[in-house]
Order: C-alpha cells, then structure tokens, then sequence
C-alpha cells in the first residue's frame, strides 16, 4: 500500500503529466515562433505591371509560369487579395503606405501623397532595415517614400537585358549580398514594368491559339498571345530573384511575395472597379513560417502588406494605418482577415479622359457592390472608344458587350464567385435587393470615414497629381 506522502507525490505526477500534456503543444509553437523570429526577416515583394491574376497558370490562365508555380508549391496561395484602386499609381501609394488613395491624397492616376504621409521606409528603418525600391516607382514626393532606389528591373521595351556572369540584376544582387554580409536585414520591392503595353516581350507563338477570356475581344487575339508572352517573361524575372537569394543562402530567413497588380488594360480590367480590374494574385513563401502547398480564400488587401511587414518585423503597427497585419494568417494562426475589401478609380488623370467617371465598389465573400458616380457621362478614354469604333460592325452581341463598357448604370452588383467576370449585372434582382442595400450601406460609411465626398473629390483630382506630371486630356469631338 502507498503511504500518504507516496500518495501526494503520485498526484503530483499525474497533474504534471496532464499540464504537459495540455501545455506542451503551446510551448512547442511558442518556441517554434521564437526560431522563426528569432531575427527580423528579410521581405522581398515583386510586382507585375497590368497582370489580370487569371491569365497565370497558377490560377487556371494559359500564360506559363513555372517559377510562380515552385513558389506557389513552397509557401501560401491568395485566392482573394485586392488593391484600393484600379491603376499603378494609386495602388503602389496604397501598397507602401497602408493607407487607402483618398485619405492619403494619392487616388488619380500619376499621383502624389499628402507631405505628411509616412511610408515603409520611415517604419522598418527604426528597426534598421535597409528598404531599396528598384524598377517601376509612379510615387511622389520622394520625401514621404526615402526608398534607396535601384535602376533596375523596369527592363525597357523592345531591349533584351543583357546577362552577364549569369544574372541580369546585379545591383539587385549586390544589394542583398551586402546587406547580408553586414547582418542588416533588408525589405526590397521590386517592381517590372511586364506586362504593361506595348507588349513586346517574350515569345508570343505558344499563345497564337490561347482561349479568350470574357475579357477579350475576338480582334484582340494577336495582342493577347503577346500580352501572355509578357507575363512569361516576367515569371523569368521571378525566378532569377529566387535564385539570387537562393544562391545567397537567405531563403530560410526571407519572405518572398510575389503579386500581379491590377487587371490588365483589356476591357473590363484596369480601369474599372469589376473583380478582374482590382483583384491580384498574391503568393507567399516563407520556410518555418507558411505552410508550403497551401491556399486561402480569406479576403487581403494592398494595404494589409505594410502593417503585415511592421508585425513581423517586431515594430508596433500605428494605428494610423487602414491596413491590419495578416500575419496569423500566414502563420496558420487563422483562416480569415477582413470581411470586405474597398477599391476605387478616378478616370480625371488617366491619359485622353474625356469626362469625369469616378467609381466606388466594395466586394464581400459573395457579392461585389459597385457605385458609378457620373452614370450620365460616358466612360471615355482611348481604350474604351477604340473598342467601340471597331466593334460597330461586328454582330449585336458583340456591339452589347461593347456599350455596356462605355455606358454604365449608377449601381451593379455582381456574384463574384459565379461570375468573376462580372458579365451579369444582377442590381436589379429583387431577391438580392437587401443583400445590394447591406452592401451599399458599408460602402457608404466607408467613403464617409475616409472623408469621400464622391463626386466633388473626383472634380478636384487633378490637384492630386504629381508636380512632374502634365495632364493630358482629350479634346471633345
């Protein structure tokens, strides 16, 4: 028989065997964490220019992209990630900043921050991250972006980048290499100007016969098997950076972004509010970090990149930002983020508008609400008047798909998982007509907390554009 003291050390054990039991997995993340945390990461982003994200492979599109794809295989792909609005450069202000275009004065097309904006660089350098930008920038003024700028990956039209002892971007190279020599972490973005117009890169004869997608024109064929070609090109330029970090042994210590920007400049993409003109492809690779092969549906956005940054650097997010940190979410930690995403587009700015034709839209799990501002006016800027003139011969249903690209109702509504093309405009729907009001509603108070006024805000867009920028609006017929 035990004795009283063999009895107490018996229940001392078992209570300790069930605590570990109960505890031991916690402890075992909680350390897990600390090694993957153990120094602040590197983060490189790269940016694709005009990408519809379903044209890739990775998302069911017939552009080749087998470096997206080796990525995709190792870390985290999004199903659901958007920007705030549906042009360069509002969208890299909104990426850099965490802040939506209007409320930071960045929302024409050319545009330019309010002074007292603060962006990534201002943040990770109290960290003492080296934060470098190289390519495409649309940013202004330089004093709210102090990016160490790069000139390179912006590969010009119409020139085959020379590679030399095996690479093309050296300085992107020696950027990384010297950082690490020094242990200083690095967060750098960079930003190619692929596929953006003219598409003149890459190999267009695979695609000749590539299926259209609703977002084509038949006579855009030509242009299409090119502008895919652009897209494999710029799966190229992935992959030589996924090299280099390889080759410099920073993989384990490095998230590794990759994202398609906005659609792209066929109809229904850049330049509208529609699923295919604000949606982006995003993947993430993160060893220890992101579960390789895995997906997510939760819906992110441009502006959460920042603040997703800023948390895993160790930094206090301000609470400034509009953006949330998604790191729970490429941790494992969770399985959603945000329960909407807000994007918005100014035609005062885009080269040859003719009229004001600002749009607001928000898109839930289901359904995207879209609000046109001037529905009087025509959505008028060279691509939408060149795809009407040459479609006025075609057949009716052709010349439809047409109008309906210039000439828009004051409010759509669109199932965005049925139809991510957003081809149905399903306003009128009785059955939906609570569902367009909830969305409306949220639209609104949206707009109200980010001091939109609609329609006068797109009137004084011109004041928001950039002091190297010279507008340059058509003249009426």
């Amino acid at each position: 028989m035990f004795d009283e003291s063999s009895k107490h050390a018996s229940l001392s054990r078992h209570w300790f065997s069930i605590v570990v039991f109960l505890v031991g997995p916690w402890c075992a993340l909680i350390v897990d964490h600390a090694k993957a945390f153990a120094e602040p990461p590197n983060f490189v982003f790269i940016l694709a220019d005009d990408c519809s994200y379903r044209d890739l492979q990775l998302y069911g599109g017939p552009a080749e992209t087998p470096n997206i794809n080796r990525l995709a295989e190792q870390g985290l792909t999004f199903q659901r990630c958007y920007q705030a609005a549906s042009m360069c450069s509002p969208t890299r202000h909104a990426l850099y900043t965490g802040l939506y275009p209007v409320r930071s004065g960045a929302y024409p097309n050319h545009a330019k921050a309010y002074e007292n904006v603060k962006s990534i660089p201002h943040y990770l350098a109290k960290a003492g991250y080296r934060v470098g930008l190289a390519g495409k920038t649309h940013i202004a003024p330089q004093s709210v972006f102090p990016f160490e700028y790069l000139k390179e990956f912006a590969d010009p039209p119409d020139q085959d980048v020379p590679v030399v002892d095996g690479w093309r971007y050296h300085d992107v190279l020696d950027f990384m290499q010297e950082s690490a020599e020094k242990k200083q972490p690095f967060c750098l973005f960079l930003c190619s100007n692929e596929p953006h117009s003219p598409y003149s890169k890459g190999d267009p004869k695979p695609y000749r016969d590539a299926e259209l997608s609703p977002q084509q024109f038949s006579f855009q064929r030509g242009e299409y098997a090119r502008y895919l070609a652009e897209i494999t090109y710029f799966d190229g330029q992935v992959g030589e950076i996924a090299s280099m970090v390889q080759k410099l042994g920073l993989e384990g210590d490095t998230c590794f972004v990759v994202a398609t920007e906005q659609g792209s400049g066929f109809p229904f993409g850049k330049w509208t509010c529609y699923e295919i003109g604000v949606a982006s492809g995003m993947v993430v690779r993160w060893p220890g970090v992101v579960k390789p092969g895995s997906q997510t549906d939760a819906i992110v956005e441009y502006t959460d990149v920042l603040p997703t940054f800023l948390d895993a650097a160790g930094l206090e997010i301000p609470t400034t930002l509009d953006g949330r940190s998604f790191l729970g979410l490429l941790q494992g930690k969770t399985d959603s983020h945000s329960q909407y995403a807000f994007s918005i587009q100014t035609t005062r700015g885009v080269n040859g508008y003719r009229d004001p034709y600002g749009i607001r839209t928000v898109v839930g799990k289901r359904y995207r609400y879209i609000r046109n501002l001037f529905p009087e006016n025509e959505f008028s800027i060279p691509v939408s008047r060149t795809v009407f003139e040459i479609t006025r011969d075609m057949d009716q249903q052709t010349r439809t798909r047409a109008q309906r690209y210039l000439k828009r109702p004051a409010e759509e509504l669109y199932d965005v998982i049925a139809d991510p093309y957003c081809q149905t405009n399903l306003a009128d729907q009785r059955d939906l007509a609570d569902r367009k009001q909830e969305l409306s509603d949220t639209l609104g108070r949206w707009m109200r907390g980010q001091g939109d006024t609609g329609r006068q805000v797109e009137i004084d867009a011109h004041g928001r554009q950039a002091d190297w920028y010279k507008p340059n609006r058509a003249k009426k017929n």
